[in-house]
């Protein structure tokens, strides 16, 4: 039931935004799906938002009345960062999707919140330039931002914090303000912009953001190469790390993911654990680079690497990490899948993954392996039948050995996830009085806990 304070707010934002508000059961279930076994937690009205305006309004209303916000982009997050656990109002930004500015001498761009990945990249084609986090789901830059969002580029490129120069957002109290300009680099005061990156929308609404874009490179060559052993695997990648070779992505798929591509994609990849680079850059830097990853490999697997910089071999041989997700639900069908990533220190990735391959193995559920390895970080995609409590429980003990095993280690429980409330148990247990320091952070800028409640936290 509706609290009246939260209908008071409501009827109020009914009056200046008439058909923007909508209250309709199914409006409000799509504004809460996620993606995981969360519960769905419905808001009680939707608003679509056209301006920054138009959110510190909302804002400011809400203030008022106690009434909670969550910010929705496209809805692609993955740990419940969009649930609305105490009811309220959800502001979707998804009509904030125009490009404002591009700067092609400064490599940077001005953006609403709601362009997407896909939208930007769409936009600079014939600028010659691009904007290279990718996540793999087209999420919108404002949720990118607000999770901190990385991908399979962040190896080369960095996460969204590294390429975000400012911001502007929706405080608590309905005040707009930005973090920063368009310089490359400030000693002014606070970097309000890396606090407010990947605060999950507790601390400010983001509507605004200031973004580096790249040359698109002269030359991307692709490779695939097979390893014995997932250890085998990760240590070729260690190797290529620190030898400094500059590779812009490097994605791991465990033998149970290559098995699920070559039934569902029709391929006929060797059922061991695969590599898949891609190098940036000039055609001889390119093949110089190839050439040395060819070398590292061969002292860990029989098989050769293979690579190319033709377009159309190269998305051929990059087939199975674009099936993946899919291929691997296909393993069990009319199953569910947990999607929960962890990130190490490279050291110590060959042990964590093997680690982790055990105790799949040992607990007896399905859960492929994929990893941006270049990073540290992998994924694991447990699943089950909807009904099938007795391995429901087997994988949330598997997930809780997953995190407490890469935080062991000198790693996070989340490498690009985000906590939401999937991982709050986790967060203290990495930082420890770190947390307390963040929630005072988070009373000082939103006393009333209006924005976002029952993330990161909880209640």
């Amino acid at each position: 039931m509706t609290s009246p304070s939260i209908e008071t707010a409501i009827n109020i934002l009914k009056q200046r935004f008439g058909d923007r508000l909508s209250t309709s059961e199914s409006v409000r279930q799509h504004h809460s799906h996620t993606t995981t076994q969360i519960r769905s937690e419905r808001p009680d009205a939707v608003i679509f938002a056209h301006s920054t305006e138009d959110v510190a309004a909302v804002v400011s209303v809400c203030r008022e009345h106690h009434c909670p916000v969550i910010p929705f982009g496209v809805g692609s997050s993955l740990e419940g960062h969009v649930n609305a656990p105490k009811g309220g109002v959800s502001i979707d930004m998804n009509a904030m999707d125009k490009v404002l500015a591009v700067h092609e001498d400064d490599l940077d761009a001005v953006v609403q919140p709601g362009v997407t990945r896909e939208a930007l990249n769409t936009h600079l084609r014939d600028k010659g330039l691009f904007f290279p986090i990718d996540p793999g789901a087209n999420a919108s830059l404002g949720g990118m931002a607000a999770t901190r969002a990385s991908g399979t580029n962040a190896v080369r490129y960095g996460t969204m914090k590294d390429n975000i120069l400012a911001l502007e957002a929706v405080m608590a109290d309905g005040t707009v303000i930005r973090t920063g300009s368009r310089a490359k680099k400030s000693a002014a005061g606070y970097d309000l912009t890396r606090l407010l990156i990947g605060s999950e929308g507790t601390l400010g609404i983001i509507t605004e953001l200031t973004v580096k874009l790249h040359g698109i490179p002269e030359t991307i060559a692709g490779g695939i190469c097979s390893f014995p052993s997932v250890e085998a695997a990760c240590n070729a990648v260690i190797t290529t790390i620190q030898y400094g070779i500059p590779v812009a992505r490097i994605e791991l798929l465990d033998a149970v993911q290559v098995r699920a591509c070559n039934q569902y994609s029709g391929l006929d990849l060797p059922e061991e654990t695969l590599l898949l680079l891609e190098f940036h850059g000039t055609e001889n830097g390119v093949r110089e680079q190839s050439e040395m990853f060819g070398e590292i490999a061969a002292e860990h697997t029989p098989h050769a690497f293979r690579w190319t910089t033709d377009p159309e071999e190269r998305g051929k041989l990059w087939k199975a990490r674009h099936d993946a997700f899919w291929a691997a639900m296909s393993l069990l069908p009319g199953g569910e899948g947990i999607s929960t990533d962890v990130c190490v220190p490279i050291s110590r990735l060959a042990e964590c993954v093997e680690e982790t391959r055990r105790d799949i193995e040992a607990t007896g559920i399905i859960s492929p392996i994929v990893g941006h390895v270049g990073d540290g970080n992998f994924h694991t995609l447990p699943m089950a039948l909807p009904d099938d409590a007795e391995t429901w429980a087997k994988i949330k003990g598997f997930s809780e050995r997953l995190s407490e095993r890469a935080i062991a280690m000198g790693g996070t429980c989340t490498g690009e996830h985000g906590i939401g409330q999937g991982k709050m148990t986790y967060l203290r247990q990495e930082m420890g009085p770190a947390v307390d320091v963040m929630i005072a952070v988070k009373k000082a800028l939103d006393p009333d806990d209006i924005l976002n409640p029952g993330k990161l936290f909880g209640a």
